[in-house]
């Protein structure tokens, strides 16, 4: 090999987010090493507070497309399951967030109408594996997601969220929380009734549950989709199979309640679909938020703007009612 023209090399850092400082170490080696000539992936598990993507890694440090600077690789959506594990039903023509109520979705349904029972019950199969793909292996394979896969769930969790607690302080945790995601959250009675020593554990708590990808905030918008100040927020666990741990790891603790599963479901799956058309809307906590009418009645998911190629629209309002599918209001 040439010295004078060395060969770019590919640098695959993974769970890089668990080094206090990672941005600012790559940055320096980035701006005064041979390794600025070279392609950098960082992989991890949680986003860190303790470093500065924008800041340190991306203005002149991640090549001249503006598209999907950062990835975010989430749990298996629906479709995806339903594409490795239900390949004989037909899928949904994909139609954007704004477009639910339109002449589109509808033809889409209808022409999904034969399949209901089958779409049916791959929903309650994704609901009961979630879309970590180990799980939804398992779970087609066996009916059933193994209990070593649901442990080492908790111990990710356990050591970035919890870490100084007793191993079931998660599985109650998350219990706790799909109990309480339909409606906004009181941290101040569910701090006390999970026993927490004050509100700021409680808090800290949730905060690194969202910085680990594994639980996602919506907050209360205006007619604007702008966030109100001061409002209480829900919070949805991020996929299904966290709202089982607790169930399936801590005797006593109740089965998931399908209804919660599917609205918290139905939360993630338009989070995402925001992110990608506006990437980085996940990580500052803007994508989907909970609106209420005039008379005070809730809309578990109200309309958000979001940019399309004939310019910015607003996301269909979605209620997720009880007992019944999800519809659009």
């Amino acid at each position: 090999m040439d010295s004078d023209h060395p060969v770019p090399r590919i640098w695959l850092l993974d769970e890089i987010t668990g080094i206090d400082g990672w941005t600012e170490t790559l940055k320096y080696q980035r701006d005064n090493s041979a390794f600025g000539d070279d392609t950098v992936v960082c992989t991890g598990s949680s986003w860190s507070d303790t470093g500065d993507v924008e800041r340190d890694l991306l203005a002149g440090r991640a090549g001249s497309t503006s598209a999907r600077r950062l990835r975010l690789l989430h749990p298996m959506r629906f479709r995806d399951v339903l594409v490795a594990t239900r390949p004989e039903i037909p899928r949904p023509v994909s139609v954007g967030p704004w477009e639910l109520q339109s002449e589109g979705a509808r033809s889409a349904a209808i022409d999904l109408e034969l399949f209901t029972g089958d779409l049916d019950l791959a929903w309650q199969a994704y609901l009961t594996s979630g879309g970590f793909p180990r799980a939804v292996a398992e779970h087609s394979r066996s009916g059933a997601v193994s209990d070593a896969f649901l442990n080492d769930l908790a111990a990710w969790l356990h050591r970035d969220v919890d870490r100084d607690a007793p191993m079931d302080s998660i599985p109650r945790l998350l219990a706790e929380l799909h109990a309480r995601s339909t409606a906004p959250l009181n941290r101040a009675s569910t701090s006390a009734d999970l026993s927490y020593p004050n509100r700021q554990s409680f808090d800290l708590r949730l905060n690194r549950l969202v910085r680990n990808f594994a639980a996602i905030w919506c907050h209360q918008i205006n007619d604007d989709g702008i966030r109100i100040s001061g409002a209480q927020s829900k919070l949805y666990l991020t996929d299904p199979l966290l709202s089982w741990l607790g169930h399936h790891l801590r005797a006593g603790m109740p089965v998931p309640d399908l209804t919660a599963l599917t609205e918290a479901a139905l939360a993630v799956h338009l989070a995402v679909a925001i992110d990608d058309h506006q990437p980085g809307r996940w990580v500052n906590g803007d994508t989907i938020g909970y609106a209420r009418t005039g008379k005070g009645n809730e809309i578990d998911f109200g309309p958000v703007p979001i940019p399309t190629a004939s310019g910015t629209a607003r996301t269909t309002p979605l209620e997720a009612q009880m007992g019944h599918a999800p519809v659009a209001v």
